[in-house]
């Protein structure tokens, strides 16, 4: 029986249901309810790395007891035969529930060695962006910021739902704004590069206590912290926090004045959602902030279309279901362009 990740398991039922398969996760939430006809049943809602899966256990079955017996946090291995509908998504009729053991739990938070690949390339992104800052005031701010908090922030979400709502997803969200920005300042040297790279790193900073699983966890639980200040808040306090402590020695004679640089990057912080309605206090008003918003919202929406293509099996040609946070019905891309005959196939004999 082959182990496979939530999403790997959600892409092979569509593609030949059913398929008999083995995931380990993470209970997020497991509840007792009852069906219209009275029956009893378990659903519990499980999480890996990257996706998450409901599955249900009736009162006749094995695992309906097995169930009983579990709570959130809990981390298990579930082994079924499962099938994807156009009715009911990715579902299991028979399946069998157990805890995993301390060597399964390290291996699952740890990840696929592809998932791991991929963080790591993100961290690299990153780091190698702040050791590139000229202004070593930002720089300093930077390498404190991931020194202090790089644990938390490596292991962080991006958001609850929207957009790269997994553990991790926070490193790769500012992975990809870090590309992109660093490609348009090429083309805009106006642009101050050095707080650029501050501002796409400390945008989402805030998200440590507003979307941070815990050390041992996927589950995205918000802290009160998060709940009562929000992100934008949240951000701007640490930068000022982390400011305070910088050995100024020096700053005096640095142009633009660091207290000039400072509002600087808070106004990037505060501004980046980019109207009023979505959460930010204040519009962009300088071009470092308005390339800020529009990379972040680039980046976003780009993870909401490849979400959508890989929720959805292949072969698909017209109109997805409706992703509400795009507004619309995505439809699939063009293929990139293959020539299948190659330049001796085309030579005259």
């Amino acid at each position: 029986m082959p182990l496979l990740t939530i999403s790997e398991l959600k892409k092979g039922a569509r593609q030949s249901s059913p398929m008999e398969a083995s995931v380990h996760a993470q209970i997020e939430k497991i509840n007792r309810k009852e069906a219209s006809n009275g029956k009893p049943f378990q659903e519990i809602q499980l999480r890996d790395g990257a996706d998450t899966i409901t599955l249900r256990a009736w009162s006749d079955t094995e695992a309906f007891e097995a169930c009983s017996a579990l709570e959130p946090g809990i981390f298990v291995a579930v082994e079924g035969i499962f099938s994807h509908s156009a009715a009911f998504g990715l579902d299991s009729k028979r399946w069998e529930i157990a805890r995993l053991d301390d060597d399964a739990i390290e291996a699952l938070l740890e990840g696929s060695q592809e998932r791991r690949l991929l963080l790591q390339r993100c961290d690299q992104v990153i780091t190698h962006a702040v050791s590139s800052i000229t202004d070593p005031r930002l720089k300093a701010l930077c390498s404190r910021f991931l020194d202090q908090y790089g644990a938390r922030f490596r292991r962080s979400a991006a958001a609850r739902g929207n957009h790269h709502a997994r553990r991790g997803g926070l490193l790769e969200h500012t992975s990809r704004m870090m590309e992109s920005a660093l490609a348009l300042c090429g083309v805009y040297p106006e642009l101050n590069r050095d707080l650029i790279i501050s501002g796409v790193l400390f945008h989402d900073t805030g998200k440590l206590w507003e979307t941070c699983p815990p050390e041992r966890g996927f589950g995205i639980v918000p802290e009160l912290r998060g709940e009562l200040l929000g992100h934008l808040s949240i951000g701007i306090e640490l930068v000022n926090t982390l400011w305070r402590d910088l050995p100024k020695e020096g700053w005096d004679t640095f142009t633009p004045s660091y207290e000039d640089l400072r509002l600087h990057l808070l106004h990037l912080i505060a501004s980046h959602h980019g109207q009023l309605e979505f959460g930010s206090p204040v519009l962009p008003k300088t071009p470092e902030a308005a390339l800020l918003h529009f990379v972040d919202n680039i980046d976003a929406r780009m993870e909401m279309f490849f979400s959508a293509y890989q929720s959805t099996g292949p072969g698909r040609e017209g109109p997805l279901e409706w992703v509400r946070t795009l507004g619309v019905s995505p439809v699939p891309p063009l293929d990139s362009f293959r020539n299948p005959a190659s330049p001796q196939d085309e030579l005259p004999l």
